[in-house]
């Protein structure tokens, strides 16, 4: 899954600790977004020179990583939130290719 610009909550990278439970440090998100952690990596787009990650992509990251840790490699089911901005964005693409 990769970040939709246009449905979810996007956060300025620098602020993304504060979106965070246990608030981690500035370096550990980054290394999150370069590395991974039980090879789970925290989304993350760059514009204009700025990085941002989102709210939705930080409740992605620690449901996989929580799942990892628990030993558990199914993927949750969609929210039917998640659902509607998926479909909001083909439609969106679909739109764009005149279909």
């Amino acid at each position: 899954m990769s970040i939709d610009i246009h449905s979810e909550r996007m956060i300025p990278f620098t602020e993304a600790p504060g979106h965070i439970p246990g608030r981690p440090h500035l370096a550990t998100v980054h290394r999150w977004r370069l590395r991974g952690t039980r090879g789970v990596r925290l989304e993350s787009v760059l514009v204009g020179g700025k990085r941002f990650t989102s709210a939705e992509a930080i409740e992605r990251f620690v449901d996989a990583t929580t799942r990892a840790a628990d030993g558990d490699s199914t993927p949750r089911p969609e929210s039917d939130a998640a659902r509607d901005r998926r479909l909001d964005r083909v439609e969106r693409e679909l739109d764009v290719a005149g279909l």
